[in-house]
């Protein structure tokens, strides 16, 4: 697809004319998960106004493609392209004021992740893969990024959003890991992703994602030299358990104790 970075970069800006509205501002923030035992899952009226921008900017380039949104669903499903949008990944953060969230754009053909871009819009930065290349554009600057090369695990930085967030049999194999690594980090949400394909830190282990959470992130992250897949190995395009790593020498042990 040509022109396929401007495209990304006209959608960013008119989400962010929505989300930053609302941030650091009194909101109305609703309960996805209200009246269930499942807990809190907050969204705004932000999330919702900027999947609606990104949706009629897409449906106006692109009527043929599809489109699936965290917050309206699927439109035009089983067309070659379909964009997958999160208006606001890490909502929690948002929220609190903290600039942990991102506003998440993928683009799959047929099934697969073939571009994306993770842009924070109180601090500027986008990340973001063509398919070709990732690049971290920020304050009028354009550079190309790579994954760390560290290559031992023992010397690694790990993030994750939350312990509390994997399942009780997914503990132990997510503690072998942390337990392996130098350092871990809490709360990060997509940044966490962009940190990896930027090489600040080694790697991210996350469970119970949807495709929404994940869709742009995987081609930022594998076209700047890293791996991410499901904890098996396998494909990581439908969310679920992921691991993404900046190397493939790191996602090998990261692997092999995940699978102990």
């Amino acid at each position: 697809m040509n022109d396929l970075e401007p495209f990304l970069h006209e959608l960013c800006d008119a989400a962010a004319v929505e989300t930053l509205k609302l941030f650091r501002q009194p909101m109305v923030v609703d309960n996805k998960e209200e009246g269930s035992k499942s807990g809190f899952d907050p969204v705004t009226l932000a999330d919702k106004a900027a999947e609606q921008v990104i949706r009629g900017l897409i449906g106006k380039r692109f009527p043929d493609h599809g489109i699936l949104g965290e917050e309206f669903g699927e439109e035009n499903a089983g067309a070659e392209y379909c964009w997958i949008i999160d208006p606001i990944d890490g909502t929690r953060s948002y929220i609190s004021g903290l600039p942990l969230w991102g506003t998440l754009i993928g683009l799959y053909r047929n099934g697969k992740p073939i571009a994306g871009i993770m842009h924070q819009p109180f601090t500027g930065e986008r990340y973001l893969s063509d398919g070709s290349s990732s690049v971290l554009v920020h304050n009028g600057t354009r550079q190309l990024i790579n994954g760390s090369k560290t290559e031992k695990l023992s010397e690694c930085i790990m993030l994750t959003t939350s312990p509390k967030l994997f399942y009780a049999e997914e503990i132990g194999a997510y503690q072998r890991v942390e337990d392996t690594c130098k350092l871990t980090r809490y709360g990060t949400d997509c940044y966490a992703y962009a940190m990896v394909a930027s090489g600040q830190v080694d790697l991210v282990v996350e469970s119970q994602l949807h495709i929404y959470d994940i869709a742009a992130l995987i081609a930022i992250v594998e076209n700047a030299g890293g791996k991410m897949t499901n904890w098996q190995g396998g494909s990581a395009a439908k969310g679920g358990q992921i691991l993404a790593c900046g190397n493939e020498q790191v996602h090998k042990q990261a692997i092999e104790l995940l699978n102990i």
